[in-house]
Parts: C-alpha cells; sequence; structure tokens
C-alpha cells in the first residue's frame, strides 16, 4: 500500500510541473502592451483590423461592437454595440443555426473617404451594413431614429467561419464571398457603385470550383509612369479544387485572379459578368525534395519600391494537403511574373480526348485584357463594345496554361503559420546595395516568429509567445516600428525589432538584417538602421573580440531516449557542415542539427562553417560532447529497482492468488447455501474442485502496476544551458533567442500513466474482479480525477522542444 500511495505522489509532482504552452504578453518586459476580452467588457471574436495611418487609430470588427482603439495608448478605446435584434436571433435559430451564430459578426470595415467607415457583419445570416461616423464614433441613424443600413449580401459572408476578403478599390468595394444562405455559391464581384456596374463571376465550376478565399490587393497604376495607359487592376488570391486534374480524390491549388477597374461587363454575352476575369495557378515547389505547397492561406502585398507599383510582390503562407502533419511554406511572387502568366496561353479541355490543350485560334482584340490605348484607338474604348467571340472565348476559357512558380523561401515542420507581414530594410555597405525582408509569422498557437531573408538564406531569429496556444494568430498589422498583433481575443502591441535582446556578438550579428550592430566596447548590441555589415567583416569583427573560431567545448551529460538540438550560428551565407560520431541518429534543422542519444550517438559534435572563405579553412563554430549521465549509477538504481519490482511482483501475486481462491470459495458457498443447505459433503467436494481451477491462466494482479517498472523518474522537455549543466522548462515564460549558446533543447516522450492503469482490471468467469485492492481502486479514482491524465496521454501535456 506504501508504493502504491508513493505512486500517486510523484504522479501529482509530475503533473505540477508540466510545462505550459500558454504565455502571456506580460512576461516578456514594458515594451509589450496587452489588450484581453475583460478589457473590452466581455466582447471578443475580432476577426477584422482597419488602421488609420494618420490619427493611429485602430478599427476592430468583432461580435456585436466594433471598438476603436488609440494604438499610442491601448487604454483610450472606445466601443460601439452593433446587435441583432430578438426577433431576428430567433428566428435564425428556428432555421437550425447555433445561438452563437446567429450573432453579429463584423466581417468588414472599410474607409469610405468622407470621415465615415463602412461596416458589414453576418448579421444572424442576413448580412447588413452599416455607416460609422468617425468624428463621433457612432453609427448613422435615419430622422427616425432607426439605424440606417442596407443589405450586405455579396460584400459580406453570411457565416462567421466562412472564408472571405475584400478591398476598396477608389471608393469602390469589390469583394470575394459567398452569396447565399447555404454558402454553395461564390461570387467575385463589384459589390458597390452604380447599380448598372456591379457585375460578378459566371456561376460555372470554371470560373470558382469550391475555393476558399484568402486575399485580394489593389494595384494603382502610376499616372507618371504608364506609357501604355494599363487599367488598374484587382487581384484574388484563393485556393480552388482543380477541374483540370483527372483524379479520383479532389486536388487543391492555390490561384491568383485579376479582374480589371473599368470593366462593366458584356452588352449580349456576359451581361453584368466579367469580361477581364483570369485567373492562373501558383506552384510553390521545393525543387530539391520534388515537395509541393498546395494550399494557400494566407498573403501580404508590399511594394519592393515604394511609389513604384511595378515593383509589387506578393508573399504567401503555404500548408500542403497531403502532409499529416504542421507544416508550412512560404513563397514570393511578382507582380510582373504573373502579368507574365496572364498573357500568356489559355488552357482549353478538349472534349474528345479529354485532354487539356492550348486553344487556337485566340480572336482579336486578345480575351482578358484589361483596357489601354490601343484598345481605345481601336475602337474599343468601353467592355460594353467587345465583340461575341471574344465574350464567348473569355467565358469559357478563364485558365491560362502556364503557372506562376516560385521556390520556398522557407519551410518549417512542426509548425502551422496563419498570419503574415513583411517589413524591408534598404542599407548599403560601401558601394552595394543591400535589401533585407524580414517575415513576421503569426502561428496557430499564439506565436509570433520573425525570419530574416537575405538572398536565397532564411534565418529564423527569434521566437515570441504571446497567447495562450488556443488563441490562433488572425490579424499582424505593422505601424510605426511597432506590430499590433491580434487573435479572436486579444490585441498586443510589442516593438518590430529590440536589439538589446541580443546580448552577444555572435548573437547580434544573426539579427544584423534587423539592423542590429555590435559594439565591442559598450559590449552592447544597439539599433542602427541603415547600416550594414558585410559577412566576412562581421566574422573577423566577432573573431577579435570573443574568438570566434575557437569556441569553447560544451559537454553535455545526457540518457539514453533524449532528443537533443545542437546549435550553431551561422554568420555568413556560406555552408556548415557537422562532423559527428558514425551511425548517430541525426536530423539537420538549418544549420543545427537534432540528436536521437543512444549508444552510438555518444560523442563529439562539430559544427564548421565557411566563414573567411573557399579558399581558408573552415571556421569552428561550435563544439559538444555528449555523454551519458552517471551510468554506473544509473545501473545500480537500475538492478535495485529490479529487484524491488521483482519482490513486490512475487508478494502481490501470492496475496492476489490465496485472497482470489478464498473469494471464488466463498462465492460457492454461498451459491449453495441458497440452494438449499445440508449437502455440506458435496458442497465441500465440489469447493475443492473449484481451487485446482486456478491453473489456468489467470489476471494480473494488483502488484502487476508496479512490477512493469514504470519509469517514473524520466525527463520531460527541457532546454540546457551553455555549459549543459542546468536543465530549464520549455515553457519558460521569455523569448527564445536563437543563439550558439543557449540553444541546447531536449525532448523525452512521457508515460502514459493512464494507459498503465486502463486494463488491469479484468472480469473473471462468474464477473466478479480479480486481484484489485481497495487501495489500487482508491488510487485510480485519484488519477482519474488529474487534469493531464484526464481522457488523454501524459505526452499531451507537453511541448515540443524543438
Amino acid at each position: 500500500m506504501k508504493s502504491v500511495t508513493g505512486l500517486f505522489v510523484v504522479s501529482v509532482l509530475l503533473c505540477s510541473t508540466i510545462p505550459s504552452r500558454s504565455a502571456t504578453a506580460n512576461s516578456y518586459g514594458a515594451d509589450i502592451s496587452r489588450l484581453g476580452s475583460a478589457d473590452f467588457s466581455g466582447v471578443n471574436n475580432f476577426s477584422t483590423f482597419l488602421l488609420d495611418r494618420v490619427s493611429g487609430m485602430l478599427y476592430l470588427g468583432a461580435r456585436d461592437a466594433v471598438i476603436a482603439v488609440d494604438t499610442a495608448n491601448l487604454s483610450k478605446r472606445k466601443m460601439i454595440e452593433w446587435s441583432v435584434p430578438e426577433e431576428k436571433r430567433k428566428s435564425c435559430v428556428a432555421k437550425g443555426k447555433t445561438e452563437d451564430d446567429c450573432k453579429n459578426y463584423v466581417r468588414l470595415l472599410e474607409f469610405l473617404g468622407d470621415g465615415r467607415i463602412y461596416a458589414c457583419g453576418t448579421f444572424a445570416f442576413d448580412p447588413q451594413c452599416a455607416f460609422i461616423n468617425i468624428s463621433s464614433f457612432s453609427l448613422e441613424k435615419h430622422e427616425d431614429g432607426s439605424m440606417k443600413m442596407e443589405t450586405g449580401k455579396g460584400k459580406c459572408p453570411f457565416e462567421p467561419s466562412q472564408h472571405y476578403t475584400a478591398v476598396m478599390a477608389g471608393g469602390t468595394l469589390y469583394t470575394a464571398a459567398t452569396s447565399n444562405f447555404l454558402g454553395t455559391m461564390y461570387d467575385i464581384s463589384r459589390a458597390t457603385g452604380i447599380e448598372q456596374e456591379r457585375i460578378r463571376t459566371e456561376q460555372s465550376i470554371n470560373w470558382l470550383s469550391d475555393p476558399e478565399f484568402v486575399s485580394s490587393a489593389f494595384i494603382l497604376e502610376d499616372e507618371k509612369n504608364n506609357p501604355t495607359g494599363e487599367d488598374d487592376k484587382i487581384y484574388f488570391f484563393f485556393t480552388e479544387v482543380a477541374k483540370e486534374y483527372d483524379l479520383y480524390t479532389k486536388v487543391k491549388v492555390p490561384r491568383v485572379a485579376r479582374v480589371c477597374k473599368s470593366d462593366v461587363g458584356g452588352m449580349k454575352t456576359l451581361q453584368r459578368r466579367w469580361t477581364t476575369f483570369l485567373k492562373a495557378q501558383l506552384v510553390c515547389e521545393d525543387r530539391a525534395s520534388g515537395q509541393r505547397f498546395n494550399v494557400l492561406t494566407d498573403v501580404f502585398t508590399v511594394q519592393h519600391q515604394p511609389g513604384d507599383p511595378s515593383s509589387t510582390h506578393f508573399y504567401g503562407i503555404f500548408t500542403s494537403q497531403w502532409e499529416r502533419g504542421e507544416l508550412s511554406a512560404v513563397c514570393v511572387y511578382s507582380l510582373e511574373e504573373i502579368t507574365k502568366v496572364m498573357n500568356g496561353p489559355f488552357k482549353e479541355l478538349k472534349k474528345t480526348c479529354e485532354n487539356w490543350i492550348n486553344p487556337e485560334p485566340i480572336p482579336t482584340p486578345r480575351p482578358g485584357q484589361c483596357l489601354n490605348s490601343a484598345l481605345i484607338e481601336q475602337g474599343f474604348e468601353s467592355s460594353l463594345k467587345l465583340p461575341d467571340k471574344v465574350l464567348t472565348f473569355v467565358r469559357d476559357h478563364p485558365l491560362m496554361e502556364n503557372s506562376v512558380v516560385a521556390a520556398p523561401l522557407m519551410i518549417r515542420n512542426g509548425i502551422t503559420y496563419t498570419k503574415l507581414a513583411v517589413t524591408l530594410t534598404m542599407a548599403s555597405s560601401g558601394l552595394k546595395q543591400h535589401m533585407t525582408t524580414v517575415l513576421h509569422l503569426g502561428t496557430d498557437h499564439g506565436e509570433l516568429h520573425k525570419v530574416a531573408v537575405v538572398g536565397p538564406n532564411a534565418t529564423l531569429i527569434e521566437e515570441v509567445p504571446l497567447f495562450s496556444a488556443q488563441e490562433p494568430v488572425n490579424n499582424i498589422l505593422l505601424y510605426k516600428d511597432e506590430a499590433l498583433v491580434g487573435t479572436p481575443l486579444s490585441l498586443v502591441k510589442l516593438p518590430i525589432v529590440d536589439c538589446s535582446l541580443y546580448s552577444t556578438c555572435e548573437v547580434c550579428a544573426r539579427a544584423r538584417s534587423l539592423g542590429c550592430v555590435w559594439r565591442h566596447n559598450e559590449r552592447d548590441c544597439v539599433l542602427k538602421p541603415g547600416e550594414v555589415v558585410e559577412a566576412d567583416d562581421l566574422v573577423r569583427q566577432c573573431n577579435k573580440g570573443e574568438g570566434l573560431c575557437s569556441p569553447p567545448v560544451i559537454e553535455i551529460r545526457v540518457v539514453k531516449g533524449l532528443r537533443v538540438l545542437l546549435s550553431c550560428v551561422q554568420l555568413s551565407p556560406r555552408p556548415c557542415h557537422w562532423d559527428q560520431p558514425p551511425y548517430s541518429h541525426t536530423r539537420r534543422h538549418n544549420n543545427d542539427l537534432e540528436v536521437q542519444v543512444t549508444e552510438k550517438s555518444l560523442g563529439t559534435y562539430v559544427c564548421l562553417c565557411d566563414e573567411i572563405g573557399r579558399d581558408q579553412p573552415p571556421c569552428r563554430r561550435a563544439e559538444y560532447q555528449l555523454t551519458l549521465d552517471n551510468p554506473s549509477m544509473e545501473g545500480n538504481v537500475a538492478t535495485a529497482g529490479g529487484r524491488h519490482f521483482l519482490a513486490s511482483h512475487i508478494i502481490f501475486f501470492v496475496g492476489g492468488f490465496v485472497l482470489g481462491g478464498i473469494l471464488l470459495f466463498l462465492i460457492y458457498k454461498r451459491q449453495g447455501g441458497m440452494r438449499g443447505g445440508g449437502h455440506s459433503s458435496s458442497t465441500l467436494e465440489k469447493g475443492q474442485d473449484l481451487l485446482p481451477s486456478t491453473d489456468t491462466p489467470q489476471s494480473p494482479s494488483s502488484a502487476s502496476l508496479l512490477s512493469e517498472a514504470v519509469p517514473l523518474t524520466e525527463k520531460r522537455n527541457g532546454t540546457l544551458n551553455g555549459h549543459g549543466h542546468n536543465m530549464l522548462p520549455a515553457g519558460h515564460n521569455s523569448r527564445h533567442i536563437y543563439s550558439n549558446s543557449s540553444g541546447l533543447k531536449l525532448q523525452e516522450s512521457a508515460v502514459n500513466l493512464a494507459e498503465e492503469l486502463d486494463g488491469r482490471e479484468r472480469a473473471g468467469p462468474d464477473g466478479e474482479e480479480e486481484g484489485l485492492g481497495e487501495g489500487l481502486r482508491e488510487m485510480e479514482e485519484e488519477f482519474s480525477k488529474l487534469p493531464c491524465l484526464r481522457g488523454a496521454p501524459l505526452a499531451q501535456c507537453e511541448e515540443s522542444s524543438i
């Protein structure tokens, strides 16, 4: 019974020290501000951000409310309530929708340019739009006091969770949304403006096939640098089911579609429909491995040269339909590449042979092209004047033959990115110009990752846990050197760059793309925007101050079964490699090395990088020595533990055997008495016949729980310091700065104690439980109350340390 009690106490301690993935923004310093649902009087489900970059006011679309927050001081905020009348809500519920879904989720906020905001919400599956006066921050009303509203069908989705995107172009709203109550019809449309010019896509699977809309962008042509008189364009990004692939399963493909701002539809063919709708496939493929990412989740639009629309690039987050685990990639596409594909050949399905081929001939003027000076000179100053053969062609051939192809800037396993924002930094070093791209990536577990991209090299600089693991990041805005990060429940403001976090020359050098520069005399990392140090100079600089190529050997004492991440900081874009023991079980994570600890994995690991030049010997960037942690003591403990468990097994097995026999004898005696007394001799004979029946296989006794030597002393996830002596919990509330000496992480699977208990009770032939004492039952009841063992293995309480 003492062993059972001890097991319970150890298990309680184990559950109480399990690291959590949850983290609060308050853990990371005074520079981070946070607002939660309690700060907004219980309002939540924030889905839409709209920032006034002049005043610094941030408007948030939420459930039954619109909130205004001053980004300079998050404590200054105002709120407008916009809820659904009770009768309308009850009618929505009567149609089979849930109570929560039958509320008003504000999905659209756009500036109208006249001091008002156009706001649209789901409004209990009957989308409605209203007008917000910015100066008074109130909803506009009619003279009789009723709220001024108009239908939001085609402007806002019916359901809160439906994929949706919208963009305002010259005061006119363009949307991509569902257009019916059931959510089975999809439209890309011009949703506002003159009634006769409100046009949309054709209801055809060749145009849109079960799409999931992601993002949209308005590209305004430069009036001073537009010699051909090209029309302004609107681009839509989405994922849809591909009709060009004849497969048994539904294949998803990412698309980019384009429409022209001056398009007003056709005269007879394509009336009130787009005459310029063209779409092309986006390909995000790692050519080395052949892995293709076919599901688009977010797109961020940025001009590489501010003021030049032709320099526009689109950064997209991709996942894979075919991968079971979490996987994310980032690819970038230029507007020039997309335009080239849109001006290329069309794709067509030949009905006779069921093959997609290039259609011939293409009519004149070219179908799908936007209005320009050449078309106007030919007499086509409006889409209404296009010939029917041109309109018929573009109706039947919206898909382009060629794809827009890009290789991933980065690929991350075990991570699902949900939102993306990009900052660009131009700096000079001598006569050379450098452009650094920094990706700000939100995850589905409430984290913000920063990745610097210089040329073909992507470097993960920082991981910042901002919210709980149940809060996916759904909005990221960058404004005045600060990032505004939102989830459905919270809002956080933090600095984009904080060089003071990088405490060594090596770590500061890794963040050089952010403008961080190491000062040797002061031994600190400071921000100097516009200053870039060449990689070779940077190596010599750090080497001069800290002996970069002569790092100390770090001894790591480990136990078998652990996974260790050995860090190697790369300063130059030249490659790095590892010298390691033969037959060791390892896996690369960029320049870091993950090691599975076995007998063959022990030994020396050296990271060598070509830092100085090709003709120079490689620089030894890191060296580790993996040794077993007290192997002799471990063997003694194991032997003693084995003897203890063997003795316990024998004692409990014999006790269970005797108790089982007595229990069977009492049961038989009781049954015999019920059938009628006076037959003591026959009863005794039957009882003696029952005792030898225990020679048959018997269920494990209560001692079997201890006889299997449950390894309760296994180490959980942790992080070793640079000297390999201290272990910190993986959920330690701090920024995870990737450096050479603090990047070692351990992981080991925990014991599923719930499964150890499951199956220990086995019913005997007469339905009685054998070999289970009252103490074990009480212990199992206490185990079931533990939150980390309730219906889930203990491993789910942990966080991966890699």
